[in-house]
């Protein structure tokens, strides 16, 4: 069972972001199209290098007990997979996020306010 730990985790993590980005309509919620093929280019981009460093011996694999043990490449673990399109949906969110309050035009989808001007700081 601790074997799907960390894969556990990572998924739980995604859905966590994928609940805020819902809520404020950041990233899959305001353009599902750009969305996707911005994580998943980044995602793309990160295996790549990832690869990379394994060929050049630069990465290599940890064990652990936390990990399932599936790999989908010789010493790239299927959790890398979700690190990766974790750590691309949480800059993406982050990005927007921080662009729409730079911008002043952060609002919740009920038309309240949003994270900006919650504090009445905007």
């Amino acid at each position: 069972m601790t074997g799907l730990a960390y894969l556990g985790a990572l998924a739980v993590s995604l859905g966590g972001m994928a609940v805020i980005d819902r809520r404020f309509r950041l990233a899959f919620w305001h353009d599902a199209r750009r969305a996707a093929l911005t994580v998943g280019l980044g995602v793309v981009g990160f295996l790549l290098w990832d690869v990379a460093g394994l060929v050049l011996g630069i990465f290599a694999r940890g064990e652990s007990p936390w990990m399932t043990g599936v790999l989908i490449a010789p010493d790239l673990p299927i959790e890398e997979v979700f690190f990766l399109t974790l750590l691309c949906y949480v800059a993406l969110v982050v990005w927007r996020l921080l662009e729409q309050v730079l911008r002043g035009r952060h609002r919740t989808p009920g038309g309240g306010a949003g994270l900006a001007d919650r504090d009445g700081d905007a």
